[in-house]
């Protein structure tokens, strides 16, 4: 695929969103946010469902209007943006011709793009050429995905937005996908992406963006954000382990969650120095001990927590 020279990273500022707010009749889909997303990085968007993140992408693709606040797209509206061919979506919602072939559908969007890339080139590059001659709608939930992205990469794109991208793909088409997204990233692009996926966002994103309720709760790097969640992981098997020896580990200081599985303690603590030294001070040997960081799916669940209790 043939691809131009990138601005470099540090010189362009891809999405900016400046106290944008959203409302849906008494729900307040996006409330206050503020952040920008830089050329040349990849970026995961989480949150429970609720939080905020389907809205958030409408905002940023020109799909919506917000109520207050400004969103601008390459210093642009985002229609404006879009309209220029500066920006490729792949969403979960909207369907896809069906009675067409994938080669005749990306072809339609090859020609539709201001600045396109060669068909076969976006065939190859989305590893779909196997199937380019297939009707859309005798495709897998996999394959569809890899029909999307041919769709989102089918010219010279400068922001790069993914919803859900790899639902339904197997392990080596995830891998593979990963491996182009980074390459779009190093040739100076944004990419943008809504994952489940927690394992990915650790693995694949330079920054990370919590939502939770519309407001961010949290941006950073995957080791900043586990760093935030302020928990470390304990676990240790016991010998004797009985309902007594149980409800003592319960009390132990600054224990945020407990599992006893057999013989098999697995607890989080906020201080495990002093949680570990206040387990030999019940007077227990523990075998096997292991204290590590949370990783990103632990730390994503303990920051929405600590905010779901703060805010009820």
């Amino acid at each position: 695929m043939t691809t131009t020279t990138a601005t470099p990273a540090s010189a362009t500022t891809a999405v900016r969103f400046e106290q944008v707010t959203k409302n849906y009749g008494d729900v307040r889909a996006v409330d206050g946010l503020t952040l920008d997303l830089r050329a040349g990085e990849t970026v995961a968007l989480l949150g429970p469902n609720g939080a905020g993140k389907s809205s958030t992408l409408d905002l940023l693709l020109g799909l919506r209007r917000p109520d207050s606040g400004t969103v601008r797209v390459f210093d642009a509206p985002p229609r404006e943006a879009i309209t220029a061919g500066r920006v490729g979506a792949m969403l979960q919602s909207g369907g896809l011709m069906g009675e067409v072939t994938v080669r005749e559908l990306v072809r339609l969007a090859c020609d539709l793009h201001p600045r396109p890339h060669r068909v076969g080139d976006v065939l190859a590059h989305a590893g779909i050429t196997q199937i380019a001659d297939r009707k859309v709608d005798k495709l897998s939930g996999g394959q569809e995905q890899r029909v999307r992205f041919a769709l989102a990469t089918a010219g010279e794109n400068d922001l790069i937005v993914l919803d859900e991208p790899t639902t339904g793909m197997d392990v080596s088409a995830r891998q593979a996908f990963w491996a182009t997204m980074r390459e779009q990233a190093d040739q100076g692009r944004a990419v943008l992406f809504a994952t489940h996926y927690l394992e990915e966002a650790d693995a694949i994103a330079d920054r990370v963006l919590v939502l939770h309720r519309g407001r961010l709760l949290a941006d950073g790097t995957a080791a900043e954000i586990k760093a935030k969640a302020g928990a470390r992981k304990i676990a240790f098997d016991l010998s004797d382990l009985d309902e007594d020896l149980a409800a003592r580990l319960r009390e132990l200081p600054f224990l945020t969650t407990l599992d006893v599985s057999g013989h098999t303690v697995r607890l989080q603590s906020t201080d495990a120095d002093a949680t570990v030294h206040a387990l030999y001070g019940l007077g227990v040997y523990p075998r096997n001990l292991e204290v590590a960081g949370l990783g990103l799916e632990q730390a994503f669940v303990a920051i929405t927590e600590a905010e779901e209790a703060r805010t009820r």
